[in-house]
C-alpha cells in the first residue's frame, strides 16, 4: 500500500478560512443559543488537523448553520380584496374553498391590526403617568395600577400583553406580582423596573419569568424598543398559529394551484414537495453528523434554499407515505405540522432547534381515510370534489384553451373554439372529476390544428373549431353515457360509489341458479362489501312476503352477485341499498331502471344509513347520464348545501327505508 504525503503548499490556508468563518458567525446575527453552539463548534475545528475528515465536516456544518434563514421573513400582503382578485383570476368555481382561504386571511389581518394591551404598575403617580403617556404615543392601549394588589385584580379581569412593573411597592412588590401573574396569566410578558438594581435581584426576577429588567432612571428609547420587541413577538406567535390545511380530492381538481395562489396572494415564496413513496424518516428529519454522507432533511433544505423562514410549504400526496424498517415518516410529520411542537423542530444534521411555526404548511391527499388518526387530527380537511360540466366549460374557455394556444404557437392564428366543441370534448373524450384529461385532449386538438395551419397556410381568424371538427381531429368518441343508453334489465341496478379519483357509477348484477343455498360474491370485493351483500340477502329473506317474493326462494338455489370490473378492488358500505334492490328485481322479475342510481348503507331492518362523498357521487351521476339519484334521508343537509348548478337536471330522492324505493327503482313486471 502506497501513502501520498500532502505537501504544505497543497493544504488549505486554514487560518484565513477559520477567520472568515468567525466573521460570518458574528455577521449572521444568529440567535444567542445558536451562536454559542456555532462558536463552540468553531473552537473544536480550530483544534483539528486540516488534513483529517472531521475538519471539512465541521466547516461544512458551520457553513450550513450560518446560511439558514434564522431571522429572514417576507412581509405578508393581507389585502383581502387583492387576495380575492388573485383567487378569482387563477380559478373558476371552488367557491367554498375560496371562502375558507379568505376567512383565514381575514383572521390574520385582524390579528396584525389589533393594538396591544399594556399595564403600568408603579406606586409613584408621576412615574406611572409618564410611562402611560410615553407608551400611549407608541399606539398601545395602556392601563395603570398603583400597587401590585390592584394590578393583580386587573390581570384577573383582563388579558395584558405586557406588564411594566416597579420592584419596590406597598402591599405587593414586583417579584410577588410576577409570581402571581405567571400563575394567573402565563402568556403575559413582565418587564421589571427598579432604582435599586443589583445582580441578585435581576437574576431572581429573570428566574421567576420576567421577560426583561430595566433600571431607573429609565432610558425611554430602551423602554420603547423592549416593549416593541415583546409585542411583535407575541403578535408573530398569534399570526403563525392556525390550522394546517389539507386539500383532499381527486387528481386534477386544483389542489396544488390553489396553494400557489395562496402564496401569490400573501406574496410569500412557494415550495412544493412530494411525499409519495417516502419511507425513510431521515429524508424529513435529516441524518446525524456521526454518519458518513450525513445530509439535512428535505424540510430544512428547502427553507435554506428559499432563504426565508415563512414560505408557503405544500406537502403533496401525504396519503401515499410508506412505512418500513427505516422508520415511520408520518410520525415525523406530527412534529413538523403540530403548531405546539414545530417551534422547536430539531433536524438531526442541524442539531439545534429551528422555528417552523412561521411556515404555512398545506398538505394534499386523494383519500384522507388512509392517514393515521393522530396526523389527521392535526389537519383541517378541505374537500375538492370535482367540477360540473358547466364549470369545466368555463375553465376550458377562459383558462385552458388560451394557455394551450400559446404553448402550441397558435396565438397568431387565433382559432375559435365554440361552446359545442368544448362540451363535445368534455362529454365524449373525458370522464373524470378533475381537468387533466381535458387539458390533454385540448392540447391534442391544438397540435393537430398547428399541423393543419402549416399545411393549408390558414390566415389568422379563419379557423373555427366546432363539434364536427373535434370529432374529425380526435376520432370516434372514447366514452358513452352507458347508463342513459343501456336497456333496463332484471337483476341489474346502478350504484354510486366514491373513490380516490372522485365519484363513479357501478353496476350490480344478481342472478339465481339451482344449488345449495350459497351466496356467491365476485368482483374483487372487500370485507365490508361482502357483509353488505349478506345483510341485503338476509333483509330480503326476512321480508319476502311484504316484497312479493316467494319465502322459499333460497331453498335449493344459489344466488350469485357480481360487480363488473373485477380487477379493481372495491370496498365500503354504501352499496348495500344497490345490492338489495338488485336482489328484489331478480326475485320479483321486475326490471330495474338503469337511469336511477342508488347509494346508502343498509341494516337488517331495512333502514338506510348516511354515506359520504355526496357531491362527488352526484357529479358522477351527471357525467353518466343518470336522471334520478337516491340518497339516505340523513344526507339531506349535505344535499341542501350543494350549489344549484350541481343538482340541476337531476331528480334527488331521499329515503329512510327500502320499501318506498321498490316502485321508484323497479318497473312493473312484464
Amino acid at each position: 500500500m502506497i501513502f501520498f504525503r500532502r505537501s504544505d503548499e497543497d493544504r488549505p490556508r486554514s487560518g484565513q478560512e477559520l477567520s472568515d468563518v468567525r466573521a460570518a458567525i458574528q455577521k449572521a446575527n444568529l440567535p444567542e443559543s445558536v451562536a454559542a453552539i456555532a462558536l463552540k463548534e468553531l473552537e473544536r475545528v480550530e483544534k483539528t488537523d486540516p488534513s483529517v475528515a472531521e475538519y471539512s465536516i465541521g466547516l461544512n456544518y458551520l457553513d450550513y448553520l450560518i446560511s439558514l434563514p434564522w431571522n429572514s421573513f417576507t412581509e405578508d400582503n393581507l389585502d383581502l380584496r387583492r387576495a380575492e382578485r388573485v383567487l378569482a383570476f387563477k380559478h373558476y368555481g371552488l367557491g367554498h374553498i375560496k371562502e375558507r382561504i379568505l376567512e383565514y386571511l381575514a383572521v390574520r389581518t385582524l390579528c396584525s391590526l389589533q393594538s396591544s394591551n399594556l399595564l403600568v404598575v408603579d406606586d409613584e403617580e408621576i412615574a406611572r403617568t409618564n410611562l402611560e403617556y410615553i407608551l400611549r404615543k407608541e399606539g398601545h392601549q395602556v392601563s395603570t395600577a398603583a400597587n401590585g394588589a390592584e394590578a393583580l385584580e386587573k390581570v384577573k379581569a383582563q388579558n395584558f400583553d405586557v406588564i411594566v412593573t416597579d420592584l419596590k411597592m406597598d402591599q405587593m412588590d414586583g417579584l410577588q406580582l410576577l409570581e402571581n401573574v405567571k400563575r394567573v396569566s402565563p402568556h403575559s410578558e413582565v418587564i421589571m423596573v427598579t432604582g435599586f438594581a443589583t445582580v441578585s435581584t435581576a437574576v431572581d426576577a429573570l428566574k421567576k419569568g420576567a421577560a426583561h429588567y430595566l433600571s431607573k432612571p429609565i432610558k425611554l428609547e430602551e423602554l420603547r424598543q423592549t416593549v416593541r420587541e415583546l409585542v411583535d413577538r407575541k403578535r408573530h406567535f398569534q399570526l403563525t398559529r392556525g390550522p394546517i390545511l389539507c386539500f383532499a380530492g381527486p387528481p386534477g381538481t386544483g389542489k396544488t394551484s390553489i396553494g400557489q395562489a395562496i402564496a401569490e396572494a400573501l406574496e410569500r415564496k412557494f415550495v412544493r414537495m412530494s411525499l409519495a413513496g417516502l419511507r425513510d424518516e431521515a429524508e424529513l428529519r435529516g441524518h446525524r453528523r456521526t454518519y458518513v454522507g450525513a445530509m439535512p432533511g428535505r424540510i430544512i433544505n428547502e427553507i435554506r434554499r428559499l432563504g426565508v423562514k415563512n414560505p408557503v410549504f405544500m406537502l403533496d400526496e401525504i396519503d401515499k407515505i410508506g412505512q418500513d424498517f427505516r422508520g415511520d415518516p408520518a410520525s415525523v410529520l406530527l412534529e413538523i405540522l403540530d403548531p405546539q411542537q414545530n417551534s422547536h423542530f430539531v433536524d438531526h444534521y442541524v442539531d439545534v432547534p429551528f422555528d417552523l411555526s412561521s411556515v404555512m404548511f398545506i398538505t394534499t391527499a386523494n383519500v384522507v381515510e388512509n392517514l393515521p388518526g393522530p396526523l389527521l387530527d392535526r389537519l383541517e380537511v378541505i374537500n375538492f370534489s370535482g367540477y360540473t360540466e358547466n364549470e369545466k366549460l368555463h375553465i376550458a374557455r377562459d383558462f385552458i384553451i388560451p394557455q394551450t394556444l400559446r404553448d402550441s404557437g397558435l396565438t397568431a392564428m387565433a382559432p375559435v373554439f365554440t361552446d359545442e366543441a368544448i362540451v363535445r370534448i368534455i362529454s365524449d373524450y373525458t370522464r373524470e372529476a378533475g381537468l387533466r384529461n381535458l387539458e390533454r385532449e385540448i392540447a391534442n386538438v391544438c397540435r393537430k390544428l398547428a399541423r393543419v395551419c402549416l399545411q393549408s397556410k390558414t390566415t389568422p381568424g379563419e379557423l373555427v373549431v366546432d363539434a364536427e371538427l373535434v370529432e374529425t381531429l380526435l376520432g370516434p368518441r372514447k366514452y358513452t353515457h352507458e347508463v342513459a343508453e343501456a336497456e333496463n334489465r332484471v337483476g341489474v341496478t346502478t350504484g354510486l360509489v366514491w373513490t380516490e379519483f372522485g365519484g363513479e357509477i357501478i353496476f350490480v348484477e344478481a342472478t339465481g341458479m339451482k344449488g345449495n343455498k350459497q351466496l356467491i360474491l365476485t368482483g374483487s370485493l372487500g370485507n365490508v362489501m361482502q357483509e353488505s351483500a349478506q345483510t341485503a340477502l338476509s333483509y330480503v329473506r326476512s321480508n319476502a312476503t311484504n316484497l312479493g317474493v316467494d319465502p322459499d326462494f333460497f331453498a335449493g338455489s344459489d344466488i350469485h352477485i357480481h360487480f363488473p370490473s373485477g380487477a379493481i378492488p372495491k370496498d365500503g358500505p354504501s352499496a348495500g341499498v344497490t345490492i338489495a334492490l338488485a336482489l328484489i328485481s331478480l326475485l320479483t322479475g321486475r326490471p330495474a331502471r338503469r337511469t336511477v342510481a342508488l347509494t346508502g348503507e343498509i341494516t337488517l331492518s331495512g333502514r338506510i344509513l348516511p354515506v359520504s362523498g355526496v357531491r362527488e357521487k352526484i357529479l358522477a351521476a351527471s357525467r353518466a347520464g343518470v336522471r334520478t339519484v337516491v340518497f339516505p334521508k340523513p344526507n339531506e343537509v349535505d344535499i341542501q348545501n350543494l350549489e344549484e348548478d350541481v343538482k340541476k337536471e337531476l331528480k334527488i330522492v331521499l329515503a329512510e327505508e327500502i320499501d318506498p324505493l321498490v316502485d321508484v327503482v323497479l318497473l312493473p313486471a312484464p
